[in-house]
């Protein structure tokens, strides 16, 4: 059994893991399918779900697959991007019709959490995008609000003080947040989501994914030559995600499948608890060896 962890200053008790729904919007799974991943999932102890606006079908997949059960799990998801409408991103008036049409979407009258999706420094400067999400929560369409990306605009989002949350990039392969934003994001008590927590598994692939989001990864990783990453697969999934969350400040790790019984595979991978001190300090150690400056956090 996986202790739950408390999300920075909320009410909530999250499971270290949870299901992000990126994969199932973007490759159009099979509705019966996403049904079976998701309540199989539910059933071994998933209490978070993180979709968004621009994940293709996802929000409108897991509101008809897991609607029925919504006070099992905690929702979050992201707004922003100005995917359907005609009015341009971070538009105030496209951002409201966009949380009313998330919350259709996902069946539900009020999501967990309402994050912005990576938008800049600049555009939360301005204000009016952090307004519209304010009010959605004071309407009671979210309990909580908070920001997804990373770097600097993060940081900015961070010191600002209005979020309750931070999904940011941590892995094996994406460090600048350990030391740019958590830090300050602890001090602050916000609950932490960490995306791309396995770095995509991008060394399974042989060779070089020239195009792919996740290619950047695959060249840190190369010449990060993580011992721990040639052996058995499994394992190597194993340390990366237990790394991950041994991070401190991280409350929950969000990982995406399309096939049914993989959540609680990749959750019984968690059995052994955090990563020794010495496991921890070693990766640690190889990359404020090996990391170059450019190695930013992937949004």
């Amino acid at each position: 059994m996986v202790t739950k962890r408390p999300f920075g200053q909320t009410d909530m008790q999250v499971v270290p893991l949870g299901y992000g729904g990126a994969e199932i919007g973007f490759q159009s799974i099979d509705g019966q399918v996403v049904s079976k991943a998701l309540n199989e999932a539910l059933d071994a102890g998933l209490n978070v779900i993180d979709t968004a606006e621009c994940y293709g079908g996802s929000e409108e997949l897991i509101g008809d697959a897991v609607a029925h059960r919504r006070a099992e799990y905690y929702l979050f998801t992201k707004c922003g991007h100005a995917a359907g409408f005609e009015e341009p991103d971070w538009d105030p008036g496209m951002l409201a019709k966009q949380i009313d049409r998330s919350l259709k979407r996902l069946k539900t009258d009020c999501v967990d959490l309402l994050q912005l999706h990576s938008c800049s420094k600049e555009i939360l400067e301005r204000g009016d995008a952090i307004e519209v999400v304010q009010r959605a929560r004071d309407a009671g369409k979210t309990r909580y609000i908070g920001y997804s990306g990373d770097g600097e605009d993060a940081l900015y989002a961070v010191q600002c003080g209005v979020f309750d949350a931070l999904q940011t990039s941590i892995s094996v392969a994406d460090q600048q947040a350990m030391e740019l934003t958590l830090p300050v994001a602890r001090e602050r008590r916000m609950g932490v989501i960490a995306k791309r927590p396995i770095a995509n598994a991008v060394w399974l692939k042989p060779e070089r994914p020239v195009g792919d989001y996740a290619e950047p990864y695959w060249l840190r990783l190369q010449e990060l030559d993580y011992a721990f990453l040639k052996g058995d697969p499994r394992r190597a999934v194993q340390m990366a995600l237990r790394f991950t969350l041994s991070v401190p400040g991280v409350s929950v790790a969000i990982v995406g499948t399309t096939r049914p019984g993989r959540w609680r595979e990749n959750l019984s991978l968690l059995r052994p608890g955090p990563l020794t001190i010495a496991e921890y300090d070693a990766i640690r150690a190889r990359w404020k060896l090996v990391a170059g400056p450019d190695w930013v956090g992937q949004t």
